[in-house]
């Protein structure tokens, strides 16, 4: 008697095969799993706008579920498939974006009394939108494989399927990108809170 498969524990690339031969719960299971984590890296690559970046997720998984009847197990993984398509959506939104000369920036929060825990969140959010802020000056790849690599955790051998590009230039944009991103933060540091900050340099 063969066992039923289960979905829950089951490999991206099995459930894509099973939702091409039928199987809508396969699809709910690997959308529940993939659209997240596409979500949340198109947020970074489009500074943070999370309406445009629900349109870029919903998009990656629609095509998705097009190419699933010619999916070919073993090619490549679904994540990184996903990834790649992201990455595409988000690139001719950004470039729409630079020929619009948009510069838009999240509201920060008010200080709405002068207690450490509200001092410290606007702090922090002062620091994530300066972080959003330089990603967005980073050229398209650098930033990239930036967040790909140190938001996403993605490792190098992953990035370089996604971007379908070797290691070594993987290695070599993050890299590139890291300096580029401390040279824009460099003089905003005291500004930001992080010149006694021991973590600052690293």
């Amino acid at each position: 008697m063969m066992m039923a498969f289960d979905a829950d524990t089951g490999s991206d690339e099995a459930l894509m095969v099973l939702y091409a031969n039928g199987d809508r719960d396969a699809a709910l299971t690997l959308s529940r799993r993939i659209t997240p984590r596409v979500l949340a890296y198109a947020t970074r690559m489009l500074g943070g706008d999370r309406a445009e970046a629900e349109d870029v997720a919903q998009e990656t998984m629609l095509r998705l579920w097009r190419i699933a009847p010619d999916w070919r197990q073993g090619e490549t993984k679904v994540t990184t498939w996903a990834y790649r398509v992201a990455t595409n959506l988000c690139l001719d939104r950004h470039r729409a974006r630079r020929r619009k000369a948009q510069t838009a920036l999240d509201d920060a929060p008010d200080l709405a009394s002068a207690d450490p825990s509200a001092e410290g969140r606007l702090v922090q959010a002062d620091r994530m939108a300066a972080l959003q802020s330089a990603l967005g000056e980073l050229p398209d790849r650098q930033r990239q494989a930036v967040v790909l690599r140190h938001i996403e955790g993605l490792t190098n051998p992953e990035i370089a399927a996604v971007m379908e590009i070797g290691v070594e230039a993987v290695e070599s944009l993050t890299a590139r990108g890291k300096r580029a991103l401390s040279a824009i933060l460099a003089g905003r540091r005291d500004e930001l809170g992080y010149k006694d900050d021991p973590d600052a340099d690293r």
